[in-house]
């Protein structure tokens, strides 16, 4: 063990930086990307899990990208003026919101189909690291948010 106490606080002994700056670059990556599709990257997840589920409640979005209302809101309203998705209020509680993809929504998924192996392939990983990273990434987040509950 270390002597100084302070070498915990030393930014090259921090988990937490490599992360979040790797990140920051990742998304950067997705740029010419996603310009392509005329997307950013919050509206290309959202679009993501309706390329999966075709219909989810605006609850459930939040959750599964772990976005709050405040930061999801504006993401679909420029999504549904751009016509890749429809908005309706829930019958059963007007706070949801129920999201449809539209048939240009799922024309956009045609464009988008070439953007992960690209990223992929940005990493500079072999398959069996990014399936590496991919496993520790989730099981720490899962840890995480089974610690907030």
């Amino acid at each position: 063990m270390s002597e100084n106490p302070y070498e915990v606080l030393k930014l090259q002994n921090q988990v937490c930086f490599p992360l979040y700056a790797c990140t920051k670059e990742l998304v950067r990556q997705y740029g010419p990307y996603l310009k392509e599709c005329g997307l950013t990257y919050t509206q290309y997840i959202v679009m993501m899990v309706l390329w999966e589920r075709e219909e989810v409640s605006s609850r459930e979005l939040a959750e599964c990208l772990h976005l709050d209302y405040g930061t999801l809101t504006p993401v679909l309203k420029r999504l549904s003026q751009a016509g890749y998705l429809q908005r309706e209020r829930s019958g059963e509680d007007e706070r949801l919101l129920k999201l449809t993809l539209t048939d240009s929504g799922r024309k956009l998924r045609e464009k988008a189909v070439s953007i992960p192996p690209a990223i992929a392939g940005c990493m500079g990983l072999t398959a069996e690291e990014f399936m590496t990273l991919y496993k520790l990434a989730y099981k720490a987040l899962n840890h995480m948010e089974k610690r907030d509950e």
